[in-house]
């Protein structure tokens, strides 16, 4: 009988093949007590280096594999191999105490591990789940275990484990590995985000997968609906086949619009950007038919290394993006570093809550060498395409004239060096605080362009942080009280002439996609892999006909009317 198992629904497909479990040997640590320390040391050390080695390998593979932004990943392993504070502590320990290197590794990584896990915020939970990848390696090889090596599997499989660290998914090899399945993770963890780079199916979060399938068990991994069906009948593998090739021949219906422009059945035209954090990722939009950048995250740049970023090294990155964008618009976000992204080397102190603290513009305009670089870096780069300036995380008009004349006074500076500057520029801002939503009627005679970034703007409304499982039932992207804000700024910027984004994922959203069209919004920029299904829903819908129902939808008390209404109303399935 089919065993079905639900989970988060991680990457989309349909993956069939036989279970292989990924489970790795456990690492018994015993105390000893030990007299030569320089030896123990001399074997910390040896472990170290190898892994070292190792992780390098890997890093290599993935940047071949799976482009810069996901092998910055093992950089920050790498990182975390070589800090100090990490190390010390363990040498130490084995001086102090004359206990053995395993002991010693162990409980110092326990240590910081629990500390960042009891931290309600994603990405110090992040850090916690790479200092226990990376330090499980070194104990293995203290130990003299073999770990399991993902890259080694040569016949069609479905991975079942705990959970997928970033090196076993980065040693995943496409042709042989269909999909996987983990007892935990959600759509933010670093596993997830490799499968849809890899566009391998995958559901996570099951909490049962690693009890309940055995190696060889025939495994259905559904990653459009977050199932897991295990020893399915012929029956049913039958039907997941037949699913399997209606989301191929959706797909490849799809790929007929890479070249089109989106334009509503009522040939409303609105523009279909994505979203991208590293040069490499541009293959990606024009692949999938992009039409331009709508942010391009510049803190990927600066992530993963022990210093800043020089000039010339941004003002190459902007540079190869606009000239293989080919004159297509790129939104460039300055520097948004604070709250769940940090950088260890600028030695920030710790904050109560570093969401609403000291980040993003906050941070440049005192900063503002750092600012000033990264803003010189655009401008050098501007001649080589489209590029349009966007400043995040702005909540008073003082702060958007402060980053604006930064940057004007730089463009001058340059053009007294004889160096080139276009003279075509467009400047906007970020609006995810909800005073400069509100605000949007005076910000919007000042700005060039509105870009709205829900993820922030949600949880900045409804008080709620979204990395938090307690209160992430009022994450809600379709409350009245966000469709409003929305229809607040689109509003404003178009009363004064001004086009408005939306970066945030709420743009790629199907329930959302209706709604935002009716509202006027100018692009929409998401995932590069959402773009042809989004192309195909707006072609299908008519703007003219759903603008009389927005009074209606806008005046709703709750997210539930909203989705139900539209699903009802759009045949949404």
């Amino acid at each position: 009988m089919t065993q079905e198992i639900l989970g988060i629904a991680a990457s989309s497909g349909i993956a069939i093949a036989k279970a292989f479990r990924l489970e790795n040997p456990e690492l018994k640590v015993e105390k000893k007590t030990v007299t030569d320390i320089d030896s123990e040391i001399a074997r910390l050390e040896k472990a170290l280096a190898t892994s070292t080695s190792e992780l390098e390998k890997i890093k290599e593979h993935a940047l071949k594999e799976l482009g810069q932004d996901k092998a910055e990943i093992f950089s920050a392993h790498l990182l975390v191999l070589s800090d100090p504070e990490l190390i010390n502590p363990i040498k130490e320990k084995i001086q102090t105490e004359n206990v053995n290197a395993e002991v010693a590794l162990d409980e110092v990584a326990s240590m910081f591990i629990s500390m960042f896990e009891s931290m309600d915020n994603e990405y110090m939970k992040e850090r916690a789940a790479d200092i226990r990848d990376v330090t499980k390696r070194v104990l293995a090889h203290l130990l003299g275990v073999n770990i399991s090596n993902p890259s080694m599997i040569s016949e069609e499989v479905v991975i079942i484990a705990e959970d997928l660290t970033p090196s076993d998914t980065a040693q995943l090899n496409r042709q042989y590995v269909k999909g996987f399945t983990t007892d935990i993770g959600g759509r933010t963890s670093h596993s997830a985000i490799m499968a849809r780079s890899m566009e391998i199916p995958a559901v996570v979060g099951t909490k049962t997968v690693m009890h309940d399938i055995e190696n060889g068990a025939l495994v259905i991994i559904d990653g459009l609906d977050g199932k897991v069906l295990v020893n399915p009948s012929e029956e049913v593998v039958k039907q997941y086949e037949d699913k399997a090739a209606a989301y191929e021949a959706q797909k490849a219906e799809w790929a007929k619009l890479v070249n089109e422009k989106t334009v509503s059945a009522d040939n409303h035209h609105v523009e279909l950007a994505a979203n991208i954090g590293t040069p490499e990722d541009v293959k990606g939009v024009l692949e999938n038919g992009g039409e331009a950048v709508g942010l391009y995250r510049t803190e990927f740049l600066y992530m993963g290394r022990e210093d800043l970023p020089t000039e010339e090294e941004q003002f190459t990155s902007y540079k190869t993006v606009l000239e293989r964008m080919e004159g297509k618009p790129v939104v460039v976000r300055t520097l948004d570093i604070g709250g769940d992204k940090e950088l260890p080397y600028l030695n920030l102190p710790k904050e109560m809550n570093p969401f609403l603290g000291f980040r993003a513009i906050r941070l440049c305009l005192e900063m503002q060498d750092m600012f000033r670089t990264q803003l010189r870096a655009l401008l050098r780069a501007s001649v080589y395409g489209n590029l349009k300036v966007m400043f995040p995380m702005i909540a008073t008009l003082d702060e958007f004239r402060q980053a604006k004349a930064i940057l004007l006074e730089e463009k001058e500076k340059l053009q007294a060096e004889g160096v080139s500057v276009s003279d075509n520029i467009e400047v906007g801002m970020m609006v995810e605080i909800p005073s400069s939503a509100v605000m949007a009627d005076l910000f919007a005679k000042e700005v060039d362009f509105f870009s709205i970034g829900t993820n922030d703007l949600i949880q900045y409304t409804l008080a709620a942080d979204r990395m938090n499982e307690r209160v992430s039932y009022l994450y809600q992207p379709y409350n009245p009280a966000i469709l409003r804000l929305i229809h607040m700024v689109i509003l404003a910027a178009h009363k004064e002439g001004k086009w408005v984004g939306m970066c945030g994922e709420m743009a790629g959203d199907e329930i959302a996609i209706p709604i935002l069209l009716a509202l006027g919004l100018d692009e929409f920029s998401m995932s590069a892999t959402s773009i042809l299904k989004a192309r195909s829903q707006i072609r299908q819908l008519s703007k003219a006909e759903i603008e009389p129902h927005i009074e209606t939808i806008l005046s709703m008390s709750s997210t539930e009317e909203v989705i139900e209404f539209v699903k009802s109303t759009f045949n949404l399935a």
